[in-house]
């Protein structure tokens, strides 16, 4: 997929987004550098080492590394001097205090830019997921203090686990442009040259105004959050009524018009976007003065949160009222498998409140444990899931690695101290566990 080019790009933030854009940039053939505030960070990519946990991206940053495309620095001059095109991949997390984004880092990328003297004729292009409005604002900012600088979006589709694919085999590229159709066209066409890879492989493009490129990323994940948070309401009605979410799940994803995907019930949804993105999105919409268009998300995000509330009362129940002085065993730490991330993680937050009431907690995680031991020093953590098995009165399965599916169930019983399950993922086979000898219990479905 490979191509040469003699644009060079910088990208400005070096999270989850950033790394991953700038390794695969130059897996596309680019010459790339990478610019963070972090020292530390910057260390470790420099030295091939990914600071978070990402299946194959070490392996290929490495590999650009060695080829001499791809190099990082705390200097943002470097790259002002030398890009032709930024990309501007920093975190918007939500403002303290607030449900609206915080947009400093993102303000702060292009002063960096501005100060250090971006070039004329240079392109800015926001991956960053922020306010509709931010584009417009920054563009009429490049036109006071860089009017030579042209500015375009281009929001980024990532899945955790998957960076590499959702950038190099994206399923679309947005590109969002300035009213100006002279103005458009240049950006346009610059845009065209970073991705032609991709588009002569058949990756649809949608050319857009700035506001609608912003939407598509909020949208996108307003509706998968409303899909997942459906889904459990809908698991709230079978916990009460006896059916089956699974069963309902099936049978809905056979409508073409629903599909299965996103239509799985169970802890809910966490991590660093879908939480964060759409109280912002409500939150602008107030701005805005269309602040109703948006109220069903806040009945989203509390569906969300009652799934980790149902499972500590779960977990209570099936200990027979109270947890204090029991020993429970957490499989699984981060928001979702195949990542590090804790950031909003449910399987942190129910192993939390357990502790809080009283409960030993042991948690096991493929790849989270070091961020774990970090933010949550309370806890207790063991190295694999036998041994944050042992002697547990219950044992809570909440994230979904596959390691945890292929757990021999039967084995198990020789080294905890009660057989209780709770697969707050419905993920686990219950027949298997249940012939074992567990007591099987999931959300959405029947004991």
């Amino acid at each position: 997929m490979a191509v040469s080019s003699d644009l060079r790009l910088s990208v400005i933030g070096t999270g989850y987004l950033g790394a991953t854009h700038a390794v695969c940039m130059a897996e596309l053939g680019f010459d790339v550098v990478g610019v963070d505030v972090d020292p530390v960070r910057i260390g470790r990519l420099a030295a091939g080492e990914t600071p978070f946990f990402e299946p194959g991206l070490e392996e290929l940053l490495r590999k650009n590394l060695e080829a001499h495309r791809l190099r990082f620095t705390t200097a943002v001059a470097d790259a002002a001097a030398t890009a032709d095109v930024h990309f501007i991949c920093v975190g918007t997390p939500q403002l303290p205090g607030t449900h609206a984004a915080d947009m400093r880092h993102v303000d702060a990328a292009l002063t960096g830019l501005l100060k250090a003297g971006i070039r004329p004729g240079a392109l800015v292009v926001g991956k960053s997921t922020v306010p509709v409005g931010t584009a417009m604002r920054l563009a009429e900012r490049l036109d006071a203090e860089a009017p030579a600088v042209e500015l375009a979006w281009n929001p980024e589709f990532l899945r955790e686990g998957f960076t590499i694919d959702d950038t190099l085999r994206p399923d679309r590229l947005v590109f969002g442009l300035r009213p100006d159709p002279a103005r458009a066209r240049i950006a346009e066409a610059v845009l065209r040259r970073v991705y032609a890879a991709l588009i002569n492989a058949g990756v649809p493009v949608v050319v857009a105004d700035y506001p609608t490129a912003e939407l598509v990323k909020l949208a996108s994940n307003a509706f998968l959050a409303t899909k997942i948070s459906f889904i459990n309401a809908m698991a709230e009605i079978c916990e009460v009524t006896g059916g089956d979410i699974t069963d309902l799940s099936s049978a809905l994803s056979y409508d073409s018009r629903i599909g299965g995907r996103f239509l799985h019930a169970g802890l809910g949804f966490g991590g660093g976007c879908l939480p964060k993105d759409i109280r912002a999105f409500q939150a602008r919409a107030d701005e805005l003065g269309v602040g109703r268009a948006l109220d069903f998300l806040a009945e989203v995000d509390a569906i969300n949160s009652r799934r980790r509330a149902r499972t500590v009362s779960l977990t209570t129940r099936l200990l027979g009222g109270t947890v204090a002085n029991k020993k429970i065993a957490v499989l699984g730490a981060a928001f979702k498998p195949s990542s590090d991330d804790i950031r909003d993680s449910p399987a942190l937050d129910v192993a939390g409140a357990l502790h809080r009431a009283g409960a030993t907690v042991t948690v096991y995680d493929p790849a989270a444990i070091p961020n774990c031991r970090a933010a949550h020093p309370q806890l207790t953590y063991a190295n694999n899931a036998v041994h944050a098995a042992a002697g547990a009165d219950i044992l809570l399965h909440l994230t979904e690695w596959s390691e945890f599916r292929e757990l021999d169930p039967a084995m198990l019983t020789r080294v905890v101290a009660g057989t209780i399950v709770i697969d707050g993922r419905n993920a686990l086979d219950p027949a298997a566990w249940r012939a074992a000898g567990w007591s099987y219990h999931a959300l959405g479905r029947p004991a």
